[in-house]
């Protein structure tokens, strides 16, 4: 899956992932992690997602990064931001007070372009990415944060045969076999989500669990 395909998708305005509310996972799972307001918070493959504003508006530093320049762009349009743009290379940075956004390649990233992660929020990345691409994203974020670096993880789990995604489904024992080593993992709840998700049922989906994750570094 090339990037291509993502700046079609957000082209054509297939972008049926996207939610016009904040994430209820988020506001009620959040405060599992222990963290302190004015750590920077990750957000990969973030869209125009309202859960970036939330974030920032409970005192964290917020960085997403997201491909797509039509999804970063209607993310500060839309709710009347104007941010300071700049020239970060490979990225464009966006910027305002406490809200960062990088435009461009997740796999891209350096350290030096993060500073210091307290913690991950991953709804979109990891179920957006193909099986063969997964362990390569895995890698790389464990590349960029520290040590002590605590993550939320929501995922999608389905019989894979009946929807191609994305997307993806990811199973429990494959984000235990991606995170296990480096982090101990709590699932927080496992939601039933199919009557949420027409485009899903339409597809033959007969059963689609979402699920929510709080990954703690081993040590």
């Amino acid at each position: 899956m090339n990037p291509e395909f993502w700046h079609q998708r957000w082209e054509r305005g297939e972008t049926g992932w996207h939610r016009t509310e904040i994430n209820p996972h988020l506001q009620e799972h959040w405060p599992r992690l222990g963290l302190v307001p004015g750590g920077r918070v990750l957000v990969p493959l973030c869209g125009k997602s309202l859960d970036l504003l939330w974030l920032a508006g409970e005192g964290y530093r917020v960085l997403g990064v997201e491909l797509s320049p039509i999804a970063v762009d209607g993310l500060f349009q839309d709710n009347g931001l104007t941010p300071q743009v700049t020239d970060d290379p490979p990225f464009r940075r966006y910027r305002l007070d406490e809200l960062e956004v990088l435009c461009g390649d997740v796999f891209d990233l350096q350290p030096a372009h993060l500073g210091e992660v307290a913690a991950v929020y991953d709804r979109a990345a990891l179920i957006a990415l193909p099986p063969q691409l997964r362990p390569k994203y895995v890698r790389r974020l464990l590349g960029l944060i520290g040590p002590q670096t605590r993550i939320l993880l929501i995922t999608l789990a389905y019989d894979q045969a009946q929807m191609a995604g994305p997307p993806f489904s990811v199973a429990e024992a494959e984000v235990r076999s991606l995170y296990g080593a480096a982090f101990t993992i709590e699932r927080l709840a496992e939601l039933d989500v199919l009557d949420e998700s027409p485009n899903a049922r339409s597809q033959g989906v007969t059963r689609l669990q979402e699920q929510v994750y709080a990954l703690t570094p081993k040590g």
